[in-house]
């Protein structure tokens, strides 16, 4: 979508016309149409349950696509002095080409759980609105779970753990007065089970479709 299909120039940053709406060509002014839908994010620090909600919740929801986020994760995208951005761009550049399909993308990442990270891309532009909810939990909940993991996860040393028991304790403090909210779900003492039907149910909420639990085409 980012090359024009009239002069060929690549342009991510096309002006967008909500009335088709349309993706309009800075170069040579060519409307294409497209679908902007909504964007769904599953955030989180690392051990809250994101990946396995969204393990659970694989062939049993309607009209979404789920995605986990660190699928694409590669060395080169590691550069915090830029905030990742790369990374964040080409996530969204994946997302708004599946949504061309008509389902929209829920994607399950703990960076992107943080609207800073994503309402400033070029990319975000190409979905009618962007939705976050964080899972939670409590930290002394969240650090065993971190220990407990194998050692080729490289997530039990101390540091990780200060680092990701920090990032919760944010969400759980400051995500409801981002100025973009971000909705909660406290997976404290809550089976994988219960989670993953607390967010479907907030996935219906958003952009309706079928629960979890019913494969039904």
């Amino acid at each position: 979508m980012n090359v024009c299909f009239n002069c060929g120039e690549y342009r991510a940053d096309k002006i967008i016309d909500p009335s088709g709406p349309y993706a309009i060509c800075p170069v040579c002014e060519y409307k294409h149409p497209f679908l902007q839908l909504p964007l769904l994010v599953v955030g989180g620090a690392s051990g809250t349950g994101k990946s396995m909600v969204c393990h659970a919740l694989l062939g049993r929801m309607n009209g979404v696509v789920l995605l986990e986020g660190d699928l694409l994760w590669q060395p080169e995208f590691n550069k915090p002095e830029d905030k990742y951005i790369e990374f964040f761009e080409t996530w969204l550049r994946i997302c708004k080409s599946i949504s061309q399909s008509g389902r929209p993308v829920v994607i399950f990442n703990a960076g992107m759980g943080v609207p800073e990270n994503v309402e400033g891309c070029v990319e975000r532009r190409y979905f009618s609105d962007v939705h976050y909810l964080a899972l939670i939990c409590d930290d002394e909940v969240l650090a065993e779970r971190l220990r407990s993991r194998p050692v080729w996860q490289k997530s039990s040393g101390p540091a990780n753990v200060e680092e990701q028991v920090g990032f919760n304790r944010w969400f759980r403090e400051q995500g409801a007065q981002t100025e973009t909210v971000i909705e909660l779900i406290d997976t404290t003492g809550v089976s994988v089970e219960e989670t993953a039907e607390q967010v479907a149910l907030w996935v219906c909420r958003k952009i309706g479709g079928t629960r979890s639990g019913d494969a039904s085409a």
